[in-house]
């Protein structure tokens, strides 16, 4: 068999994958070497063409098909001229560490620490401010709270001067004084009037307790968030960089960020407290004013009664007096009378013993007797003697009997005069009482203004 000649120069001995995968280590290495070029610029924004690997085959057989024959590798040649294809990407390259790293990562940490105090101081000024305003308002709260207190004095010291005025106006001695009269009604309508009063400012003043705990828990509590955010405050200047009229909006809660969300809730918690608060304060001065007018009209009320209750008694005392007197002058004018119709009445009796009359009233006289000697002749004195003595002895019996009448009714009338007559001081004594105790300094004069 005859062996055929061939050229070693067109011909490849080794195998594809060996030459393969050392094109490929060559292109890696280029790669490297071209990233890690000290003499190229070091500008941030300085970007070098390196090959993918998707192209590195195609070099490879660009190598292949073009240098077959050559002993150096073109693959080392500078393509920075070289325009790259969609296969080409660039990436950046990192810049060089200056030599004064050091000091730029520590400014640059000044500046994050700076501006993370500053925001935190910001959160903490407000904070306080909050603080500040929920004390203001939690004061404001507790003026209200002594103004509803005072109230409540006056209102327990009008109900002990209404429960004096219904024990003492109980002390009237006659008995026909002491029948349930309108000052009685204005007595127990002032009483109901003053317990619902009570009631209701009672339930004000728990209110108002319960909520200064509120406003006194939400100071703590911001206060205790400020103490917290104020612990990388201790090398920062102790002042406030924002304004205190301004309101800061901060950017949203984050639990490691300046403003956490517990500052959030505190804050949105005490802005609720202190707008409750507000609202409170504003329905404690309504009902305050209110439960004033209604406390001097019922008091007055009750005052008006009891001087009416006491004008009308003098009234009908001066009547009393005036219908005494006229009983008393009709008592004597009977009296009188009656002495007149007894005298008369004896005298027509006659006298007691038969020694004692005198010849001329003898029925037997000498005369009579020499009149009566012709029949018919009967005298009519004996008759009219005895009608007369009849009829006066009647007369008499009668005004004994108008004269005990107006005896009674003259007695009667004394006494209902000095029923009345008591009375009308025992209501004066409550009027002057009720009138000397109110203390009208135990309510403020604003309100007492407020109220008239």
């Amino acid at each position: 068999m005859q062996v055929q000649l061939v050229s070693l120069g067109s011909v490849q001995i080794g195998p594809s994958s060996w030459r393969d995968a050392t094109l490929r280590s060559m292109q890696r290495a280029q790669r490297l070497v071209r990233q890690t070029w000290t003499g190229r610029p070091r500008s941030a924004g300085f970007t070098q063409e390196v090959p993918s690997d998707s192209s590195a085959e195609t070099c490879g057989d660009e190598i292949r098909q073009k240098g077959r024959g050559h002993r150096h590798v073109s693959v080392f040649r500078d393509r920075r001229s070289r325009p790259r294809t969609t296969g080409g990407t660039r990436m950046p390259l990192a810049s060089f560490p200056p030599s004064s790293l050091r000091e730029q990562c520590a400014a640059e940490s000044v500046a994050v620490l700076g501006e993370y105090m500053r925001r935190v101081r910001e959160v903490e000024a407000q904070l306080r401010r909050q603080a500040g305003n929920v004390v203001e308002e939690r004061t404001k709260l507790e003026r209200e709270q002594v103004h509803l207190e005072k109230t409540l004095r006056s209102i327990r010291t009008n109900l002990t001067i209404n429960s004096r005025s219904s024990e003492s106006r109980s002390r009237r001695p006659a008995t026909t004084e002491m029948e349930r009269d309108g000052a009685d009604c204005l007595l127990e309508l002032e009483k109901g009037e003053l317990m619902e009063l009570k009631q209701d400012l009672e339930a004000a003043l728990k209110d108002t307790l319960r909520h200064l705990q509120v406003l006194g828990e939400s100071s703590r509590k911001l206060l205790h968030c400020a103490s917290e955010r104020m612990r990388v405050l201790d090398l920062v200047p102790h002042r406030c960089s924002a304004e205190p009229n301004v309101s800061t909006a901060f950017s949203k809660p984050e639990p490691l960020s300046y403003f956490t969300p517990e500052c959030k809730q505190v804050s949105e918690s005490s802005s609720l407290a202190v707008s409750r608060s507000q609202l409170l304060r504003e329905n404690i001065r309504r009902l305050l004013t209110g439960a004033i007018t209604r406390q001097n009209a019922a008091h007055r009320s009750v005052n008006d009664g009891l001087v009416k209750k006491i004008a009308e008694t003098i009234s009908l005392q001066q009547s009393l007096t005036v219908m005494s007197a006229v009983t008393r002058q009709a008592m004597f004018r009977k009296q009188r009378e009656v002495k007149f119709i007894r005298h008369s009445h004896d005298r027509a009796q006659g006298p007691e013993c038969s020694s004692d009359v005198l010849s001329r009233e003898k029925l037997d006289r000498p005369l009579v007797k020499v009149y009566q000697r012709h029949p018919g002749t009967q005298l009519p004195e004996a008759s009219r003697l005895l009608q007369g003595s009849v009829a006066m002895k009647k007369r008499l019996q009668a005004s004994e009997g108008e004269l005990v009448r107006l005896q009674r009714s003259g007695l009667q009338l004394l006494k209902d005069l000095r029923g009345k007559t008591a009375s009308a001081q025992v209501d004066a004594s409550v009027v002057r009482m009720r009138r000397e105790q109110v203390n009208k300094r135990a309510v403020p004069a604003f309100l007492q203004r407020g109220a008239c």
